[in-house]
């Protein structure tokens, strides 16, 4: 049925993604969702190009908001799905875009030169400028449509950022040249849904779900069912 690259974003980690991927492969598509985290917006689109090299056929890559920043550096793949994701031009960063709203910036804050142990895991030594969210407002800023049981562990499993990837340029534009869909998020709390569709018009489709900023986490069969739509366009222009 093809494959798919999940890539997550800021703050998150591939088990946010969790759920998306087990549905994708419990109907056949090979799933590889790469751990970001890697230091600079270079390093991290480097690994998420290894993933999409790693197929036989071009892959769907899925980028969830700073992924967007991601997958837009990436060459091969076949369609470029953003969601809620930021997509940029020559010389544009995330935050040149102004980053995250007020809300998701008041969650912000920073960490000392040791990391804290959380859930989603062990201790870390972060450079000089690294930030985590404070739980009690990451909740309602990127879960806030969620079922409470779910926005826990997705915040459980929040982890450290290293700074300077948000002002990450990324050195090529693949949805220039590659089929792209963007999904606007209209209740999304963490990226203004008015930018996301000014972002959105960059691309070959556009959808709008009434959802926060997480659907992964609150409705991922709205992502499975749009991975497999894609999957299926990819099969019919094949």
């Amino acid at each position: 049925m093809g494959g798919v690259v999940l890539v997550h974003g800021l703050y998150h980690q591939a088990g946010h993604l969790g759920v998306v991927a087990a549905g994708l492969r419990r109907v056949g598509v090979e799933v590889v969702v790469p751990e970001l985290h890697r230091g600079s917006l270079r390093e991290d689109t480097r690994v998420v190009q290894e993933a999409v090299d790693g197929f036989g056929v071009a892959p769907v890559v899925v980028g969830h908001s700073y992924g967007g920043s991601v997958i837009t550096g990436v060459r091969g793949a076949g369609h470029l799905v953003y969601l809620a994701a930021f997509v940029l031009d020559a010389g544009e960063s995330a935050a040149g875009w102004g980053g995250g709203s007020a809300a998701l910036r008041e969650a912000v804050v920073a960490v000392g030169e040791e990391g804290t142990t959380g859930r989603g895991g062990g201790a870390t030594k972060r450079g000089e400028g690294a930030t985590r969210l404070r739980p009690e407002l990451a909740a309602g800023v990127l879960y806030g449509d969620c079922p409470a049981p779910l926005a826990r562990r997705a915040v459980g499993l929040l982890r450290e950022q290293g700074p300077g990837c948000g002002r990450g340029v990324p050195e090529r534009q693949g949805w220039r040249t590659t089929p792209s869909t963007y999904v606007v998020c209209a209740r999304d709390r963490a990226i203004d849904p008015g930018v996301q569709r000014r972002m959105a018009a960059r691309c070959g489709e556009v959808r709008e779900w009434p959802t926060g900023h997480s659907p992964f986490v609150g409705r991922p069969e709205l992502v499975v069912g749009l991975v497999r739509e894609v999957l299926a366009g990819l099969g019919e222009r094949g």
